[in-house]
């Protein structure tokens, strides 16, 4: 379902899923891919007692390291994009006020299980990231993440082989579960799917002038 950003112009996008999904990674696919339409963006990256996510975004040279702020949770990842969103919710607000020019803030959460979801306070939209490496039957599984998320995003696909996961398997009990919902595949390290992802968010929570 599309919906418009509470903060006019700017659209709030969340990235949930476990730990060692490869969210971050996700996060340094998109912000190219997004800068080559013409989208300016601007990340928030959460962690349990640490920087380690943000810094790393800061040293890729994808993006203006003042573009980038940390949340330390400092308990579980939950609390900060669910129970209580406010350290994150005023992390957005002042990379907005600083960058009026930010067409998306990308949120991504620490790393948590399949239980993870965002309150609609703090996004606009959310993905939820899986990976072929935690088995082919994740999306049975039923979490509220793979159930909720606006995409769910099945990642790592190169590793499907080596661990014996079968994607077509995992589309289609995705499919079932999400009653059809978008469900998308990606390679971060080939960029694979990402043109398809940002082609989605474009046309549902990216509004342009």
């Amino acid at each position: 379902m599309t919906r418009k950003s509470r903060l006019p112009g700017v659209a709030r996008i969340g990235i949930g899923g476990p730990v060692g999904s490869g969210k971050t990674a996700l996060v340094e696919r998109l912000i190219p891919a997004l800068k080559a339409r013409g989208i300016e963006v601007a990340v928030v990256a959460n962690d349990l007692v640490t920087r380690e996510d943000s810094e790393r975004i800061k040293r890729s040279g994808l993006i203006d390291p003042k573009r980038v702020l940390a949340v330390e949770t400092g308990a579980c990842p939950h609390t900060a994009i669910r129970e209580d969103p406010t350290m994150n919710i005023q992390a957005v607000e002042r990379l907005v006020e600083e960058f009026p020019e930010v067409n998306v803030v990308l949120i991504e959460s620490g790393g948590d299980n399949l239980a993870s979801t965002f309150s609609l306070e703090l996004v606009d939209y959310w993905m939820f990231v899986i990976d072929t490496s935690g088995g082919d039957d994740i999306p049975r599984k039923k979490g509220p993440g793979i159930v909720r998320s606006d995409i769910l995003v099945i990642n790592k696909i190169d590793l499907a082989t080596y661990v014996g996961a079968d994607i077509n398997l995992m589309v289609t009990e995705a499919a079932v579960v999400r009653n059809s919902r978008p469900v998308i595949l990606t390679n971060c390290k080939t960029g694979t799917g990402i043109e398809e992802l940002v082609d989605r968010l474009v046309h549902d929570v990216i509004f342009m002038d």
